[in-house]
């Protein structure tokens, strides 16, 4: 909006345009020496300023955004007019910072949490409180940008009475918008003192920004504009007569004004003074301003166009007699922002010896945090150079007070009501019309508007829509909600923690359910058939160190494997069909359907821990079965990775493929220890496991009902009419073989499983191009896809087994378990969460956009090797060490292995079609649903073999396991790719089981 003339107050509401959305600019709020990733040389604009002497009224008259008033009649009343000075505001004293910071993280615009917001705000608050109370003790106990501000609007309003009596008396006021005196204080003292509630009046609302940012001048008004609608009710919003309201303008920027211009050049050139005349000319003007992040300046954020005009300006003024550059500071998190940094600028001239530099605050109009600590105590404190120094403030400056209330006056007369007539016609013919026909007047307009353009026109026009306000409001109101409504893999984050906090929570306390049930029925039967036997009564869910024989031992695993191949078996079944089915109908109502067979199956488990003496150990077997119809936990983990993939670009997938491994390594860490301490404080399992269902049914819930969905309803639609075209030709073709018989086939239990090995030459399921796919591609999809089998098997075979083991081996009991579990799950969390982001931002490259399939890079390759490496030390740690610490630090070590499932599942989505990553997935949760079959099948069967003789030798196996894998990763090949041309016949495209129709045809 920054090239928009605004002729009424009502018009503010285009400041909420999605072009200015405001960004997380602090202002006088937190300075910071984050890292800046997006560091640039600024090499400022030629800008044509005429000295003040030679500017004319008319010229000059663009130096601000001229606003007129809403009526004429209040054009043409005397006065009092109000004088509001609009700034961000800053904590006059310490104890005033953390309801200063908990405005500000409360603000969605400013800083966008999300549904969060009103949670992590406050908590955000009260922690940064500490460091920036002492910040303001260092500079005197508060920010003076009250008092400045005050003094500053108090001294223009006396020179505005003496210059311009047709609108005096002016009475100043200033708000700010996170600090006292609020918007909401300064419009509550506008109505007390006369303004409003009927009696009308004029107020000018000055912002203190002299360069326009939608983050800063965009921000303020928008709060103006919130409180005048709830204090001034109808009468702001039109509902009635508008004339008792508050007729209110707006002067929103002023960069290149002379009397701002003077004022800066005045306070250089006293500061030059300070340095010996031969190296005068020598000093570096540091010009500073606060940065934006890039994604506001990629938006078209006018600010840095408009700093730069104010130093170009102010160096002509001084004839650029010394060199000069432009940075920016208060950088505040890892996003990239507009650089370079003013403190590495600052550090890299001491280095290369130039210790002569000015620094100048050239967007700000006082001191505050950002000069007084920031610049000063920071910046030049840490140059630790006596050449470095700063440039006055403008503060009380007589130059700049003068400025402002020339600009004031240029906005206030009633004579210059004609030079405002074009603006309020254009706004009124864009409220107004509905339609694209032209006028004269319409070209008359233009005409006029053309004919002001100059020189200190904005530099970067708004993007504003000429259509009807009502329209537009319903438009920004629809994109709005649709930002909110967008899928993303964050909305899915919060949601699977939750589910997988309740599936890990029980995995200790389950694993020891099922051994005090087995060691129960076990201990019995050997009592009824030796009458001499004797033993401990077993209790359930507890320690009972009576069980701990290879016997027990045995027969546990031997039920593991049991429950294993229910569930596994059911889920390998199951997996891939929900795959495809979640292609044509969406992907949360399939991972709904699976989360309700885990809510099912942990129903069972409640009543089983319940009451233990009623219910058969074998209704566990049961709740498998339930589980195993839904899919399991592995076919949610699969549809959740087909969402993240439909929202989330290539090159970023990794990335949000391991904030859902993230998610279930939270779960392993956190959930184990949540329930420890749950024993602890009530010693009633039960608990645990209502709470594991309670988290199970939560998740049910809010994916059904809460989380939008990834695939819109075009695409869902197009899936389905293509699945419909294609069982047609089938049922057609096959009409002595029905399709339902042919499911019974149980070839076509692993048919889906083809599309992993796609034919070479010709269209396939996966490639509907003209030849198919290479060589190296199809070496590489089945590679990636047989390795990210392995390390998910060797997890999956070895989860409970480990902890089995380490109970057995060192006495372990459910508490020992739990913080083995939870650190070792923390370490994945860490390695997913902090050094895989990091990885893919220092290695990232952007895939080309003329390859739809771009295929996995070194870097990647890289990865999953190292990965797969730590994964083999961790294992051989397990088979050797014989005590707990080293226990532990072998699951530390195998925890760093993981960025290779992530890295792994992307890589294989880079080497398909987008259309196609729900089949390549689903197909990867059959791997992985028969993964979870064999692998506990093996694992608990050679652990039920081998313990009390050589208990080791499952981790000897799974050892050699990952060594197979690494060496099958120096087999795929970086950076393949295919033609992407589609063939010229329907039936040269495979179904979705990987065949061609035509092979169809000819079997049946």
């Amino acid at each position: 909006m920054a090239g928009i003339y605004i002729t009424s107050f009502s018009a503010l509401s285009a400041y909420r345009s999605a072009a200015c959305m405001p960004a997380a600019f602090t202002s006088d709020a937190i300075p910071s020496n984050g890292s800046n990733a997006g560091k640039h040389e600024h090499h400022l604009p030629l800008f044509r300023h005429q000295p003040p002497e030679d500017l004319g009224k008319e010229q000059r008259k663009g130096l601000a955004t001229a606003v007129p008033p809403v009526t004429q009649d209040a054009t043409g009343s005397k006065g009092p007019t109000a004088m509001v000075f609009l700034n961000m505001g800053g904590p006059s004293k310490t104890d005033e910072v953390e309801d200063f910071l908990s405005r500000l993280f409360a603000d969605g615009d400013l800083i966008p949490l999300g549904r969060l917001q009103s949670y992590l705000g406050p908590l955000i608050a009260k922690r940064r409180t500490p460091k920036i109370q002492r910040q303001y003790s260092d500079i005197g106990g508060g920010s003076p940008i009250r008092k400045w501000s005050e003094y500053q609007c108090e001294e223009m309003c006396k020179l505005l009475d003496k210059i311009n009596p047709e609108t005096a008396p002016h009475k100043p006021y200033v708000a700010f918008r996170y600090a006292d005196p609020l918007t909401e204080e300064m419009y509550t003292k506008l109505l007390e003192d006369g303004f409003g509630n009927g009696k009308g009046g004029r107020a000018v609302a000055f912002t203190q920004y002299p360069q326009y940012s939608c983050s800063t001048t965009g921000s303020s008004l928008n709060e103006l504009w919130k409180w005048r609608t709830r204090l001034e009710g109808k009468r702001a919003n039109g509902d009635m007569d508008s004339s008792g309201a508050i007729q209110w303008s707006v002067i929103d920027r002023w960069p290149t004004h002379p009397g701002l211009v003077e004022a800066f050049a005045r306070n250089i050139e006293e500061q030059l003074k300070t340095y010996p005349e031969e190296k005068r000319n020598s000093v570096v003007l540091l010009f500073s301003a606060h940065s934006l992040p890039m994604s506001v300046v990629n938006r078209g954020d006018p600010y840095p166009a408009e700093v730069a005009a104010t130093v170009h300006a102010v160096m002509q003024r001084l004839n650029f007699s010394n060199p000069y550059r432009l940075c920016w500071q208060s950088q505040v998190g890892p996003s990239a922002w507009l650089g370079a940094q003013t403190s590495d600028t600052v550090e890299n001239y001491v280095k290369r010896g130039q210790t002569d530099i000015i620094l100048v605050p050239i967007a700000f109009t006082s001191d505050h945090i950002e000069t007084l600590y920031e610049l000063d105590l920071e910046v030049i404190k840490e140059a630790n150079s006596p050449g470095v120094k700063r440039a006055e403030s403008l503060n009380g400056n007589p130059i700049f007070i003068q400025a402002l209330a020339d600009i004031a006056q240029e906005h206030l007369p009633m004579e210059n009501e004609e030079a405002f007539e074009a603006d309020a016609q254009l706004l009124a013919r864009a409220a107004s019309s509905n339609s694209g026909v032209r006028t004269a007047s319409d070209d008359s307009i233009k005409d006029t508007i053309r004919l002001r353009v100059h020189e200190t026109t904005p530099l970067l026009a708004g993007h504003g829509n000429a259509d009807g306000s009502e329209q537009n409001a319903a438009g920004q109101r629809a994109g709005c909600w649709s930002f909110f409504r967008r899928p993303h893999v964050f909305w899915l984050f919060p949601f699977l923690l939750l589910y997988m906090l309740g599936f890990a929570g029980v995995v200790v306390p389950k694993i020891n359910l099922i051994l005090s049930l087995v060691c129960r029925d076990y201990l019995s039967k050997r009592a009824s058939q030796d009458p001499n036997f004797t033993y401990l009564p077993v209790i359930i869910g507890e320690d009972n160190p009576q069980c701990q024989v290879p016997e027990v031992q045995s027969l546990v695993a031997q039920f593991q494997l049991y429950l294993n191949l229910i569930a596994g078996i059911l889920s390998a079944l199951v997996s891939p069909r929900l795959g495809h089915v979640s292609d044509r109908y969406g992907r949360t109502k399939l991972i709904a359907l699976s989360s309700l067979g885990a809510v099912l199956g942990e129903t069972l488990t409640v009543l089983v821990a319940a009451r233990p003496e009623q219910f058969s150990i074998n209704l566990l077997l049961v709740g498998a079965l339930l589980d195993g119809i839904g899919g399991s936990f592995t076919t949610i983990m699969a549809l959740a990775t087909s969402y993240a993939s439909d929202c989330t670009a290539p090159e970023k997938r990794s990335v949000a493929f391991g904030y859902l491994h993230g998610a279930l390594f939270i779960g392993l860490a956190c959930g184990p220890l949540i329930a420890a301490i749950v024993l602890k404080k009530t010693g009633e399992i039960i608990h645990i496991f209502a709470a594991g269902l309670a988290f199970h049914a939560l998740f049910f819930f809010m994916v059904m009902l809460v989380i939008p969905e990834s695939l819109s309803k075009e695409q869902q639609q197009a899936a389905r009419e293509k699945h419909r075209m294609r069982s047609a030709q089938k049922e057609t073709a096959g009409w002595f073989s029905p399709p339902w018989l042919q499911h019974l086939n149980p070839k076509n239990l692993i048919t889906p499983l083809s599309i992993l090995c796609p034919p070479v030459g010709r269209p396939s399921s996966l490639f509907p191009n003209r030849k198919g796919a290479s060589p190296a591609l199809r070496r590489n999809i089945i590679l990636l896809a047989a390795i990210d089998t392995v390390v998910l098997a060797v997890a999956l075979g070895s989860a409970q087994l480990v902890i089995i083991y380490a109970e057995f081996m060192f006495g372990w009991g459910n508490v020992e378990s739990s913080i083995f579990v939870s650190i070792v799950s923390t370490v994945r969390v860490l390695v997913l969460f902090l050094v895989h982001p990091i990885v893919t931002r220092i290695f990232h490259k952007r895939t080309a956009e003329q390859r739809a399939i771009p295929g996995s890079n070194r870097v990647e390759l890289v990865v999953i090797q190292i990965s797969i490496f730590f994964d083999f030390l961790g294992y051989v740690g397990f088979a050797l060490v014989r005590s707990s610490a080293l226990m532990t630090l072998s699951g530390i070590v195998a925890a760093l292995g993981s960025l290779a499932t992530p890295t792994l599942q992307s890589s294989l989505t880079k080497h398909v079609p987008h259309d196609r990553v729900g089949q390549i997935l689903g197909a990867k949760g059959l791997l992985h649903a028969l993964a979870r079959v064999i692998a506990p099948t093996l694992c608990n069967l050679v652990y039920s073999l081998t313990v009390g003789k050589f208990t080791q030798t499952v981790f000897v196996s799974l050892a050699a396991v990952f060594v197979l894998a690494i060496c099958s990763s120096f087999y795929i090949t970086p950076n393949v790719s295919i033609d992407d041309s589609r063939p010229s016949s329907p039936l040269h495209e495979a179904n979705e089981d990987g065949e061609l129709d035509e092979d169809t045809l000819l079997r049946s």
